[in-house]
This record gives C-alpha cells, structure tokens and sequence, in this order.
C-alpha cells in the first residue's frame, strides 16, 4: 500500500520534513471493520467512500491534526443482505445519519515508528474519545511527481458504546454480533501542500 517502488524518491521513518497539507487517496487505501461472528468467526467488511485530510507538523507532532469522514452507506462485506443489516436503523442508521467522522488532537510518538493519534469518533450522535495506534509507512514520490505518506493502524471499539445495540441473540446462547469492532487504517495519502506552520 505504502511503498511505490517506482518511484524516483523513497524514504521511511518519520522526520522533522514530513511536514505539509496531505489528502487521502481512496483508491490506495482502505477503511476496513472487523468483528465477532456467530461466536466462532470474524466478520470482515470495508467502507468504499471516505475521504481524509493530513495536516502534519513533523517537528512538532501534537500540532498535527488528521481529519477522516467515512459515508455509513458504503459498507460492504460481500453480502447484501449482511450490508443492508450493517447500514440499517439496527446499527449504523445510514438513511438518518449518512457520515461517521474522526478528528485527532494532534499525533504523538509512541516509538519505532508508531505513532499515537488520540481523538474523538462521531458515531450516530455520539462523539467519543479514542485513539488509533498508526504505524508510520514511509514517503515516496509517485510516477506523477506527487508527494505520498502512508500509515497503517487500527483501534478496538465497544460499540454499544455509540449506541449501536441490535443483535439477535443465538439459539444456544450468546450474541450473533459480538461488541468489540476493530477498525483498521491502510492510508496512503497525497500532499496538495505545504503547511505554513511557523
């Protein structure tokens, strides 16, 4: 995802110039779920339609603010009738509540090459706090002379947290959808510009 080896230009680990105004190319990268299923299995699906800001001050790191807006609807995991499910008024709503967002609070160091975004979730009418653990994936230069950041990261969440509490139960006990969602980050993001940010 990250690594454009046909590139004149490629660098990794996060410096003082990885600095600059990124957009996210959906096309490159993915905003993906993953939860318990039946019990025994893990239901896996992705969001289609998102977009994404990077403002990134690579000298001071907690100036840095990552914005991503995810559309409910375009959740697919290969089923429709498991989709319609998702994005229905038993979970994600999509008809009434058509964008879920995160903003950070600035991103901070957490060693090798990670890094900690902390900030807050808007799900439905809730907004929370939480953090996604990236892990910083390099910079290269594309064929079309365009500077790119990658990361990778994921969070787990509670999601009767935000409310999102329909779940048949199974005949032999336990739920059909389990509670802990791990979302998962693979962002390769495009510079449209650099940050002022004296």
């Amino acid at each position: 995802m990250f690594h454009h080896r046909d590139s004149a230009v490629f660098r990794t680990g996060p410096s003082d110039d990885l600095t600059g105004i990124y957009i996210v190319d959906p096309v490159r990268s993915t905003v993906g779920v993953s939860v318990r299923h039946a019990v025994i299995t893990d239901l896996r699906g992705k969001f289609t339609a998102f977009e994404g800001l990077l403002r990134l001050d690579g000298s001071r790191r907690t100036r840095s603010e990552v914005h991503l807006s995810v559309q409910t609807g375009s959740f697919d995991a290969g089923t429709p009738e498991r989709d319609a499910q998702v994005t229905g008024p038993d979970f994600l709503d999509s008809a009434t509540f058509p964008v879920m967002t995160f903003r950070s609070v600035g991103l901070l160091d957490a060693g090798d090459d990670r890094i900690r975004a902390p900030g807050h979730l808007r799900i439905k009418i809730l907004e929370l706090p939480v953090h996604i653990d990236l892990e910083f994936g390099g910079t290269s230069r594309d064929a079309y002379g365009r500077d790119r950041v990658g990361f990778k990261g994921s969070t787990t969440l509670q999601r009767s947290d935000w409310g999102l509490d329909g779940n048949p139960s199974l005949a032999e006990g336990g739920s059909l959808i389990g509670d802990k969602v791990t979302l998962t980050l693979d962002i390769s993001a495009v510079q449209v510009q650099q940050a002022d940010t004296a």
